[in-house]
């Protein structure tokens, strides 16, 4: 089958291992290396008679003083037209496939808020995922012009950042697929907690003059994890809380519902819960133990869901310090194992 650059899947094969080994050695590469490649199972006589296809069609050049081959401006631009192709394809799929399921995960988690609102008749919130900690799965930096990059950064659950880079001096094709290949290759899979001062100073020394590159992406993947800025959270039951008279007076009243309109209170309460990495049970904070201080009246029970890959999510019941602690408890073991199922089951169902 040939492809849409002319070359059929054997010779495009034989080009992207030339590629590859030459990016990571810069020594022209001879027909026995390229036999070594595992899915290749090519002799080197074959090889041989490809790479000499491949000079003839001006995608890889020789040295006059070696028996290796390197690749022509011509196979670079293949190369990374095709790489470019590949993950731009890859993020729009992970891309619709995320908001499918972002919007089928906030009915569910409206619906489940509401649920447990009646079933407790206590007030109750419930917050999307979000990345307390994370990992990063892969980085792609594409030319926008020849001013601007935009890096797209893939994390741990498939959550997609896209980050518009300033460059002063124009990135060629040859060096952006050098600068993914330094940042996948030393990045992939790690957690933003690892990469130290060390890692970052050597990253950038590998990059040379762009360097600031690299500084402006580990920026964008440290925005990209941050806890507040990506969690929703959904509420139901707040009037539950004024059938019980010690907070139905006028004071109590408003703060309790200053914190459940204003939701930046409700948002810290669950940072704090999702911060304590022990905190996989179930928490239970009476009056003053509250980390939110207009519930102090209150008593909190808090539970943390996990969908794996570094994403969790929060579940809330407020009530009087009298609650049915019982009750609420077993509700709440009771919901998060169904979460925790549901989102397994959703992930293995979209993995398949």
């Amino acid at each position: 089958m040939v492809s849409d650059y002319g070359l059929d899947e054997r010779k495009l094969k034989i080009l992207q291992a030339i590629i590859k080994n030459y990016l990571e050695t810069g020594e022209p590469v001879g027909s026995r290396t390229i036999s070594k490649y595992a899915d290749l199972n090519l002799s080197s006589a074959t090889i041989r008679n490809e790479m000499a296809d491949l000079v003839e069609m001006g995608y890889i050049l020789q040295p006059h003083t070696s028996a290796g081959r390197i690749p022509s401006d011509k196979g670079y631009r293949l190369y990374v037209d095709m790489l470019m192709s590949e993950k731009e394809q890859e993020i729009q799929e992970k891309q619709e496939a995320m908001l499918e399921r972002v919007d089928k995960m906030e009915k569910l988690l409206k619906q489940a808020a509401k649920v447990l609102a009646t079933n407790t008749n206590y007030a109750t919130l419930i917050t999307s995922p979000a990345a307390a900690s994370n990992r990063i799965k892969f980085i792609q930096l594409s030319k926008v012009n020849d001013e601007q990059i935009i890096a797209v950064i893939v994390l741990g659950g498939n959550v997609i950042k896209n980050k518009i880079i300033e460059v002063d001096d124009s990135i060629t094709d040859e060096m952006l697929l050098k600068l993914n290949m330094l940042l996948n290759t030393t990045l992939n899979g790690m957690a933003i907690e690892s990469i130290n001062l060390g890692l970052i100073a050597r990253l950038k020394e590998e990059a040379g003059i762009h360097s600031e590159v690299i500084g402006c992406v580990l920026d964008a993947v440290a925005e990209a994890i941050s806890i507040d800025d990506e969690m929703q959270v959904y509420t139901s039951g707040t009037t539950n809380l004024f059938k019980y008279p010690e907070l139905s007076d006028k004071e109590s009243a408003e703060e309790i519902i200053n914190a459940f309109e204003e939701k930046q209170q409700l948002a810290n309460l669950v940072s704090h819960t999702l911060s304590q990495e022990e905190n996989t049970g179930i928490q239970v904070y009476i009056g003053d133990e509250a980390p939110v201080e207009n519930m102090k009246d209150c008593s909190v029970v808090t539970a943390t869901y996990d969908l794996g890959e570094g994403l969790k999510g929060s579940i809330g019941i407020i009530g009087p310090k009298r609650m049915d602690y019982e009750h609420v408890l077993k509700s709440m073991k009771k919901l998060q194992l169904e979460l925790d199922n549901m989102f397994n089951e959703n992930r293995e169902n979209n993995d398949s």
